[in-house]
C-alpha cells in the first residue's frame, strides 16, 4: 500500500481526481475539504509522489462510519483496497470504536465482497439512498463489530 498518512489540503485536487475517475456520483473537492475541517479521520495512501487511495472516517460515540474509501483506477485489483480498509478499521480501534458502519451501492458487488471478506455484515437497506441517473439506488448498510 505504500505510505499511509493524514490527508492534507494540498492533497485535495489529487483526491478529487481519483474520486471523479472511480465513482459515477463522486464527492466534490469541497466535500473532502469539509471532512478535513470537520476533524474526520482522512488518510491517503501514497507511493512516491502518487496518491493511490484514501479513506474518510467519521468518529462517533463508540462507533465509526466509513464515509468514503477509494483506490485509484490504475491500482485496483492489487489488494490495496483490503489494506486500506484494514487501516480504516485500525484507525477506528484507535479511538475505541466498538463497531464500524458503512453504506454501499446495491450494484457495487466488488465493494460488498471486499467488505464481507473483512467481516462486515449487512444490517439494513436504505431505499433510494443514492442517485442513479434518472432514478435512485438502494444502499446496503453494513456493520463490523470490533
Amino acid at each position: 500500500m505504500g505510505l499511509l498518512r493524514d490527508m492534507a489540503e494540498e492533497d485535495l485536487d489529487a483526491v478529487a481526481r481519483i474520486e471523479a475517475a472511480v465513482h459515477a456520483h463522486p464527492w466534490t473537492r469541497g466535500q473532502f475539504n469539509d471532512a478535513l475541517r470537520s476533524g474526520y479521520v482522512c488518510r491517503v495512501a501514497q507511493e512516491g509522489d502518487e496518491l493511490t487511495g484514501y479513506f474518510v472516517l467519521m468518529q462517533g460515540v463508540e462507533e465509526a462510519e466509513l464515509l468514503d474509501i477509494s483506490i485509484a483506477a490504475a491500482h485496483q485489483r492489487e489488494g490495496r483496497g483490503g489494506a486500506l480498509l484494514q487501516a480504516a478499521l485500525d484507525a477506528s480501534r484507535s479511538f475505541s470504536a466498538r463497531r464500524v458502519l458503512l453504506e454501499v451501492r446495491r450494484s457495487n458487488a466488488a465493494a460488498q465482497a471486499l467488505y464481507r471478506r473483512a467481516g462486515f455484515q449487512e444490517i439494513a437497506v436504505r431505499r433510494g439512498y443514492y442517485p442513479a441517473g434518472e432514478s435512485r439506488e438502494d444502499a446496503i448498510v453494513m456493520e463490523k463489530l470490533l
